[in-house]
């Protein structure tokens, strides 16, 4: 069962205009993805054409860089009920941008969200804060830990207008990794292009520390991160679309079946490692 475990699916009405006019301008067909962030079922086909089972769908809550708030989460859950079992739901929580962080935990728990996406230069945060006086970072982490429910961190650069680059560096988590040994932490994108090796000494350190390859050409693969088959059974398999630079998810999965991997390396990145942290 193929896994995508990074799609943005996400509500564009909250997007601010220069974000939403990147990605309109680095999209050939952008009004296919506006359909699809209405249709779940016109999106399902999409899949369906592209050989991928299931995908999870990233949303966070991000102001002042993308627009995003809270919002997200409500809009989410309403998308995956159209197919539970394909369509993975990933939400956001902001300690800056909530009046009480513990309702709002409440509130993600009752959704019954399956992910938690941090991302720090949107978010404008380091992933360790709370050692500098953000609580809130520790309570969300702590009921992540309890819930089970993990967490992904957005790691390496990003082209938006106001992200700050400098909150993207991966070892920021190893705080988080030693400080959470029970939550599973995805870093997506694997600190693509500046820190690969800061992010391959982290999955080879931490136990509950994971990879997402979305992001990252699969061409290109092999060289940011050469040794990928000893690190296959944590690496899961992803696309960033519709993000800048993946026009399509079929090209992308044909592109990973191609590279010189061990068949088992293969079938662990593409499905198994993605159906333990997401059982059907």
């Amino acid at each position: 069962m193929i896994t995508d475990c990074h799609i943005h699916i996400q509500p564009h009405e909250l997007l601010k205009k220069p974000a939403l006019q990147l990605i309109k301008d680095a999209a050939p067909h952008f009004d296919q993805i506006e359909e699809f962030s209405n249709s779940p079922k016109a999106f399902l086909k999409y899949l369906d054409s592209s050989g991928i089972d299931r995908a999870v769908l990233i949303n966070y809550v991000a102001p002042e860089v993308m627009g995003l708030t809270s919002d997200v989460n409500q809009y989410i859950t309403d998308y995956v009920k159209a197919d539970p079992k394909r369509l993975i739901s990933c939400g956001g929580l902001h300690p800056r941008h909530s009046p009480s962080i513990e309702a709002d935990i409440e509130q993600f728990l009752r959704l019954k969200i399956r992910m938690i996406k941090i991302h720090p230069p949107h978010q404008l945060l380091y992933p360790n804060d709370y050692l500098n006086g953000v609580k809130e970072l520790e309570i969300i982490y702590r009921a992540a830990e309890t819930h089970g429910v993990p967490v992904m961190f957005h790691t390496g650069t990003s082209i938006f207008p106001g992200a700050r680059n400098r909150y993207g560096d991966p070892i920021f988590l190893d705080d988080v990794a030693v400080d959470f040994p029970k939550m599973k932490i995805i870093m997506a994108h694997g600190g693509r292009p500046l820190w690969m090796k800061t992010a391959f000494f982290l999955l080879r350190r931490h136990p509950n520390v994971f990879l997402d390859i979305s992001g990252i050409p699969p061409k290109a693969l092999l060289k940011y991160f050469p040794r990928l088959d000893e690190i296959a059974h944590k690496t899961l398999f992803g696309t960033d679309w519709p993000s800048p630079g993946v026009p399509h998810l079929k090209r992308n999965l044909d592109d990973f079946r191609a590279l010189p991997l061990p068949e088992e390396a293969k079938d662990n990145i593409l499905s198994k490692n993605a159906l333990g942290i997401w059982p059907v």
